[in-house]
């Protein structure tokens, strides 16, 4: 097992050039599956451990999430980013203890979001927001953990590219080493944001099919992909609808594309 300095020297090193797909896997089989895939890094996505809790997204409280961030970089041998929401708290301070909790799980890197979970006022006021992310950074001190900068303006209602790229720039400046703002999708507003926060590295979500491929993002100038909950949803899909067949139609077909039980047995043997 490398260590987890290794691990973090590693992260850093895949955003200096091309283009790579951090997947989010959201338990421990899903993530040593990823990594048997061969994929150089894993993020957590806060919305597929919900649901796997039976919870909604932005319901499952601080412990029990960085219990599970830290079950993930000990299940597997490569570099997780957390998504760590808003940090928990609104208060930089307050964020900055949590930070310094999430940092102590191990992880690569962590991001931290702008929005407020408030319908009335979802988004930060940039002044707070840009002092978050500069607790944060702080927090973080000479841990080599990355911190990446997320602007949530589509995500919540307000699709304005303009304060994407305002919000993004402010938070580089004030420490983040990454930047990501999760709802962008036309090439357009991707070659803008790269542009905007360059040189440092822009993480593009993909969580669906809208058309783009890994070579596109690459093409744009992105250098990582992440996909936050759509492999979740995807095995939820599979799972809905041969629970919906077995209900409603007393049939067993929504079995057909199941994994195969020796291949799964199989690999977590050796992962075990």
């Amino acid at each position: 097992m490398r260590t987890i300095s290794q691990r973090r020297q590693t992260f850093r090193e895949l955003h200096q050039s091309g283009c790579f797909a951090i997947p989010n896997p959201w338990d421990i089989g899903s993530a040593r599956y990823l990594q048997h895939l061969g994929f150089k890094a894993i993020a957590t996505t806060s919305a597929g451990f919900a649901f796997s809790r039976g919870l909604p997204d932005y319901g499952v409280p601080r412990d029990l999430m960085l219990a599970h961030i830290h079950e993930l970089v000990e299940a597997t041998d490569i570099p997780v980013n957390a998504d760590f929401e808003h940090g928990y708290a609104d208060d930089p301070d307050e964020v900055s203890a949590n930070v310094r909790l999430c940092v102590e799980t191990g992880v690569a890197g962590l991001s931290i979001e702008d929005s407020t979970g408030q319908k009335q006022k979802p988004l930060y006021e940039i002044g707070l927001a840009v002092d978050r992310i500069g607790a944060a950074r702080s927090a973080i001190g000479d841990s080599g953990v990355m911190l990446v900068g997320r602007a949530e303006c589509f995500l919540v209602g307000q699709p304005d590219i303009d304060e994407v790229i305002r919000r993004l720039t402010a938070y580089a400046e004030a420490g983040a080493d990454c930047l990501y703002a999760p709802g962008i999708s036309t090439r357009e507003q991707i070659a803008a944001v790269v542009a905007a926060v360059a040189p440092k590295p822009f993480n593009l979500l993909i969580g669906g099919p809208d058309g783009l491929t890994m070579g596109d993002a690459a093409a744009l100038g992105v250098r990582r992909v992440s996909v936050g909950g759509g492999l979740a949803r995807a095995a939820w899909g599979g799972f809905i609808r041969a629970a919906k067949e077995l209900a409603e139609a007393g049939s067993f077909d929504g079995f057909a594309n199941a994994a195969s039980y020796a291949e799964l047995q199989e690999l977590f043997k050796v992962g075990s």
